[in-house]
């Protein structure tokens, strides 16, 4: 293998892999129902690859087959039939994820679903035909990682929450100046034709704390995850990923000359903090006192800009003493 093309191929998986989380994350958790167990799901179907996640609240479970993979266990799964991996992925899309994405809710007779949990994993048996032909497959899902845990269900979640409470915020502003309005409609004569309209003046406190107390029937007993919220939680991951790359741009312009080569390539220092090598000094090793105080000097002038009338200590030829250092170096000591 020529040298180059480790890296290359690792480039390149990492780019796939950047693109399919990036695929999964655009798409909303929906709510499913696989034997009997109630579940929230995402699923992604490429040409060659997909990825599936899974959880109930309690655990989180994921599967990311690419071609490598997707061929072998359609061979072991089904001896007889044989494809390219591109036809298999196919029907996986057209009869798994219009199930697992709640695009139609009613399950084909043909396609048969089975969940079965081992130890901490799941496994979900599909059976359906390709060309009138048995087609076996077995999604095998394990506990996901705490970074996909985290992109995928905390972190925008979180965002989630903070958003409608921004929302409620700016709900309570809007009824609050509503009732300012009507106050003043009144206070200059109008009057409410009809009473069924009447409404009490809003009370934030009172409504926070009446709510809170109605939380206990308000909490769903199963797994739902409403239109509305899927739609929301698709667009806090858009703008999330949208700031990411904006922050990662600003980040690589700013480092953008914030450090020059080295003409001798052993280290990478910035411009003001170059340092003078100790070789470049004739008499380096048989004057040890005399550099002593020339690096006090040094760091006098350096710490106290304002003593500029100390001329420099640095000299060709070491021999040569120059009064004036020897006595700035003795003010300090």
């Amino acid at each position: 293998m020529p040298p180059c093309s480790r890296p290359v191929a690792c480039s390149r998986s990492m780019e796939r892999t950047g693109q399919t989380e990036g695929a999964l994350l655009a798409l909303p958790w929906v709510p499913v129902n696989i034997g009997g167990s109630k579940l929230l799901a995402k699923a992604w179907f490429g040409d060659t690859e997909y990825q599936l996640l899974l959880s109930d609240l309690n655990s989180v479970w994921e599967e990311q087959m690419s071609t490598n993979s997707i061929e072998h266990r359609a061979q072991v799964l089904n001896k007889r039939l044989r494809a390219p991996v591109h036809t298999f992925v196919a029907h996986l899309r057209s009869v798994a994820w219009p199930f697992l994405s709640r695009q139609s809710c009613e399950q084909s007779t043909a396609v048969h679903f089975l969940l079965k949990h081992q130890g901490g994993h799941l496994t979900i048996t599909l059976k359906s035909e390709l060309g009138d032909v048995p087609f076996y497959w077995e999604f095998h899902c394990t506990p996901a990682s705490v970074a996909v845990v985290s992109r995928e269900l905390v972190c925008p979640l979180l965002s989630m929450t903070q958003v409608l409470h921004r929302h409620v915020g700016e709900l309570t502003a809007l009824l609050l100046k509503k009732d300012a309005e009507i106050q003043d409609y009144k206070e200059n004569g109008a009057v409410l034709s009809r009473g069924r309209l009447l409404t009490e003046p809003f009370e934030e406190e009172t409504y926070r704390r009446d709510f809170n107390q109605r939380l206990s029937k308000m909490l769903p007993d199963s797994l739902e995850f409403e239109s509305e919220l899927q739609e929301l939680y698709v667009s806090i991951c858009a703008a999330r990923t949208a700031r990411k790359r904006k922050r990662s741009g600003e980040y690589s312009s700013a480092s953008v000359g914030s450090f020059v080569p080295d003409q001798d390539q052993t280290s990478c220092v910035p411009t003001g903090m170059r340092t003078a090598s100790p070789g470049s000094n004739e008499n380096y090793t048989r004057q040890q006192v005399e550099d002593t105080q020339y690096a006090d000097t040094k760091e006098t002038e350096r710490l106290l800009p304002a003593a500029a009338a100390v001329p420099p200590a640095v000299t060709t030829n070491r021999s040569v003493m120059h009064p004036k250092k020897k006595k700035a170096a003795g003010l300090f000591q």
